[in-house]
């Protein structure tokens, strides 16, 4: 062995020991990862294919089948690409009607190997999460028989609109990977868009047929969409304003993929479109007026389970139109006594409010300005409701929300608001949206509600709250209970009256009280409509008669029940539970009744059906209830 003057090895002798101690190590890696890979693939294996070994496996493996068929969802999570996965970017999910039809024997499948695992064997937060996921799995096999009872092409959602909203808001375009991704997802519509229609087909052939005017509000909307010139089209133009913030893109990059969108668009969506025209074009000589569903096969028994998935009560529909009665002269005589004491009187409380609504000092300009001073407000509001939410919450959220306006192209048939949320990676925040079509719709009176509602402490706190929860199966983070999110909602707008958010504001709580009557009165038009058999018309004169609703926010609300029906239900359905779940709390508990506690067990375990969250609470209480 050569050694240098100084005892050591030659740098020729040091090189070569170096590159034997390399190869060992390398060989010893080599077969560690061996050994890795094949432990993960035995484990894979087991996951997907059998039941897995772990209760909490499972769990995630119920959670993974579900969001690896559905990549927009991926994406609006951000859940993989913090760790660098980005496959599901460039797909769109499977809508095909034998991609259905698997995913309903799947479900039947997770409930019996769910039901396999022993609840002895668990510990309580294992057994919530099998009771949770029971329930969730269970109600979806009992819908089976009405699993194309719906309309997936409407005035609110399909994907007439939704690819392009999804497109523009939620796909990423932060490097030239997402541009790709982008193109691929354009290119995939035309094969999206024909299993929509085979899923139509099935329908037509079934004799479930929307209403005439859902027909046409789509022809209108899809027509519109593609008589735009394509440079101008929101699937072109918004990719052209985000691709600028691409920092690994030279601008004849920019130039080639904006050349490329602008260039599939008009050969593959446009063209995709035109099929999805057609054939509402010939479908709508065959519908009709009728509005409920009572009218498609089996529809009354269609409306009572749609109830019970979306209130996650009993509840019949006369008992829910009879309640809904109830509320609404409970809460018009709240109404009165404020609008009597600010010297309103001699009318209705709708005609009332009507009035105070085109209240020029109530009101923004229908402008530009205007548009820009409401969506500041509304941020004003939020944070301020922000500030003052740290003395009754815990636990605040820690991702951020904004305020946007609702995409132009599809708010003509938009609700007037309606929160998103944020990414899981932080990479989007959540969004509020609110709906400036006509500023003459939007009080200023009623703005402070509708920002506790959709954002803070409403619906953000809620669904992020959820998302950011650890130690607890991904499924839990997510899986969205209408009346618990939405009673949440109803409740946070009861809750900022509770802590005087309106104090020295009689106009505010008349707002508030407005927006509760509104939900009030949801249950008696979305019951009237599916149940009692009322017309459309009838159920728009009656909201505003009873709210004082502009005409163009009624119609579009009412459209809303008849496509989603029973959904409207679950808001004040959800309240009342909260409210009398809080009012046992604090009867049994006494001085030891903390708010910040009650809203930990409400917010700390995920959205819950009714009845479990209502198991929940009762245990709280037992745990804390002196002997």
């Amino acid at each position: 062995m050569a050694v240098s003057k100084n005892g050591g090895l030659t740098q020729h002798a040091d090189r070569g020991l170096v590159r034997r101690m390399l190869k060992r190590i390398f060989k010893w890696l080599a077969g560690l990862l061996a050994v890795v890979v094949a432990v993960i693939g035995i484990f894979a294996i087991n996951a997907i294919y059998f039941r897995p070994w772990s209760l909490r496996v499972f769990y995630e493996k119920v959670f993974l089948e579900f969001a690896f068929e559905n990549p927009e969802i991926l994406t609006a999570l951000g859940l993989l690409e913090q760790f660098g996965i980005t496959g599901h970017s460039g797909r769109l999910s499977d809508s095909s009607v034998a991609k259905q039809k698997e995913v309903m024997a799947r479900t039947k499948q997770n409930l019996a190997e769910l039901r396999a695992y022993p609840l002895a064997k668990q510990n309580e937060s294992e057994k919530l999460s099998t009771h949770l996921l029971e329930w969730f799995l269970q109600v979806a096999v009992d819908g089976e028989k009405f699993q194309f009872h719906n309309y997936p092409v409407n005035q609110l959602f399909g994907v007439q609109n939704g690819i392009p909203s999804f497109m523009a808001n939620t796909h990423r375009l932060q490097r030239e990977r997402d541009a790709r991704y982008y193109l691929q997802r354009l290119e995939a519509i035309p094969k999206k868009f024909d299993q929509v229609l085979e899923g139509l087909r099935l329908r037509e052939s079934m004799d479930i047929l929307p209403p005439r005017f859902v027909v046409e509000r789509v022809l209108r909307e899809m027509n519109e969409f593609v008589a735009q010139p394509v440079a101008e089209n929101i699937l072109a133009k918004s990719f052209q304003t985000r691709l600028v913030k691409a920092p690994d893109l030279t601008d004849a990059q920019r130039a080639d993929l904006n050349a490329a969108v602008q260039r599939t668009v008009t050969d593959k969506v446009y063209p995709a479109y035109g099929k999805l025209i057609d054939y509402f074009t010939a479908l709508r000589p065959k519908t009709t007026t009728d509005d409920g569903v009572w009218k498609l096969p089996h529809g009354d028994e269609f409306y009572a389970f749609m109830l019970r998935q979306n209130t996650t009560t009993k509840l019949k529909p006369a008992e829910i139109h009879d309640l809904g009665l109830r509320e609404v002269a409970r809460i018009e005589g709240e109404m009165r006594t404020i609008l009597d004491a600010q010297g309103h009187l001699g009318r209705t409380v709708g005609e009332w409010m009507q009035e105070l609504t085109k209240d020029e000092k109530f009101q923004f300009p229908d402008s530009d300005e205007g548009r820009a001073a409401a969506i500041g407000e509304y941020s004003r509001l939020i944070r301020q409701a922000l500030e003052r939410s740290k003395e009754f919450f815990r636990v605040l959220p820690r991702a951020k929300v904004e305020v946007r306006r609702i995409p132009e192209f599809k708010e003509k048939t938009a609700p007037g608001a309606y929160y998103e949320p944020g990414a899981f990676d932080g990479s989007r925040p959540g969004v509020f949206y609110c709906n400036l079509r006509d500023m003459k719709e939007i009080a200023k009176f009623g703005m402070p509600t509708l920002a506790y509602h959709e954002a803070v402490p409403g619906h953000h706190f809620q669904i992020t709250i959820a998302q950011e929860l650890t130690g607890v199966p991904t499924f839990r983070k997510i899986l969205p209970f209408t009346a618990y999110a939405e009673g949440w909602a109803l409740y946070t707008e009861w809750l900022a009256k509770e802590a005087g958010w309106y104090r020295d504001d009689p106009y505010g709580d008349l707002g508030r009280l407005q927006a509760e009557l509104f939900r009030a009165v949801r249950l008696v038009v979305d019951t009237g409509i599916h149940h009692k058999r009322w017309t459309r018309e009838q159920a728009i004169d009656y909201m505003r008669g009873q709210t004082g609703m502009g005409e163009k926010e009624v119609t579009s609300e009412i459209e809303r029940y008849i496509v989603m029906l029973g959904q409207a239900c679950a808001y004040k359905v959800g309240m009342l539970k909260i409210q009398e779940l809080r009012r046992r709390a604090e009867a049994a508990l006494g001085a030891k009744f903390d708010l910040k506690d009650f809203h930990d067990v409400v917010l700390k375990t995920g959205s819950l059906p009714l009845d479990i969250l209502e198991e929940q609470v009762n245990t709280w209480i037992a745990s804390v209830k002196p002997a």
